[in-house]
């Protein structure tokens, strides 16, 4: 079977797993198993593993080059409780409170530790996004709480709330979340689109390039730009679309975003601009967990290049 073929497999298989009741119940005690054994290997070689897994080539912990290479290193050597407070999509919200302003976060509209508690009478009849705070990626948007399945939707959220992400990727600052569902309203745009989400890669506290993906839930495409909303010839991943105007409130995201990455070597801090208001999204310290391919030659070791470590030989 091929790479792609295994990882359509892999993919087929995690989905049922995570969607499914029954496949839930079948796979159940074999991910146990699977789970245990991953907490056994020792972090660096894990990441070693993972890298290699996904990159297809074998990583130097000791001299990393490219950005991939450094995002990976960061995961083993850049551990600190701040970087756990801020990861948690509930506590980061007093940390963002105190560092930019309470203004800027999405508005929490409900939140608890029980996925019992999911249900209509204890949600808005407006849209809204449902997330896990101790985890990425995953998410449910809700336009219309009467068409709901919320049992279903209880059983999904209270098996995420047992999943520690930590040990699927070895992203330290997932590993002591204390797991909560969080509520937020679901931003849209004038048109009632879900709106871009702009990505804001700062090394070393300053704005490097930001990504911008372009119908998420479609066609997706993904633009580069650099620190001046001049467009990047890079393919990372989604193939480049339509390039768009320099937002009009970037300067001011550029701003807020360096701001808060500056404690950190390297975050990716994400920021919507809805109806000339700006809401802050998410703090990543590994984009992608350090395996996302670049398209285009060159571009993995020239952003590489950029961020430093401190460990670098000049």
């Amino acid at each position: 079977m091929s790479n792609q073929g295994k990882k359509t497999l892999r993919n087929r298989i995690s989905n049922l797993y995570r969607n499914s009741n029954v496949g839930y119940n079948v796979l159940r005690p074999f991910y146990k198993i699977y789970e245990f054994g991953l907490k056994l290997i020792p972090d660096k070689q894990f990441i070693e593993w993972y890298f290699k897994r996904y990159m297809g080539y074998s990583i130097d912990l000791d001299n990393p080059q490219t950005l991939n290479e450094k995002i990976t290193w960061l995961k083993l050597h850049d551990r600190t409780d701040l970087h756990t407070l801020v990861a948690d999509k509930y506590t980061v919200r007093s940390y963002i409170a105190e560092k930019i302003g309470k203004e800027y976060l999405i508005p929490l509209l409900f939140h608890t530790k029980n996925a019992s508690d999911l249900k209509p009478e204890n949600l808005p009849d407006s849209s809204f996004i449902i997330k896990n705070n101790h985890d990425s990626g995953g998410y449910l948007i809700v336009k219309d709480k009467s068409s709901v399945d919320w049992l279903q939707v209880q059983k999904q959220f209270k098996r995420n709330l047992k999943y520690n992400f930590y040990y699927s990727t070895r992203e330290w600052q997932y590993k002591n979340i204390e797991p909560r569902i969080i509520v937020e309203e679901l931003l849209t745009t004038e048109n009632g689109e879900i709106p871009n989400d702009y990505k804001f890669h700062c090394f070393n506290g300053k704005l490097a390039f930001v990504h911008v993906d372009i119908a998420r839930f479609g066609d997706r495409r993904r633009n580069l730009y650099d620190a001046n909303w001049d467009f990047i010839p890079c393919v990372w991943q989604y193939e480049n679309g339509e390039k768009e105007n320099k937002p009009e409130l970037f300067d001011k995201m550029k701003s807020l975003a360096e701001t808060i990455a500056k404690d950190f070597i390297y975050a990716r801090v994400d920021f919507y601009s809805v109806k000339g208001h700006i809401y802050f999204g998410e703090i990543t310290f590994h984009h992608h967990s350090g395996t996302q391919k670049f398209k285009t030659p060159g571009c993995d070791l020239k952003f590489g290049q950029l961020l430093k470590l401190g460990i670098e030989n000049e």
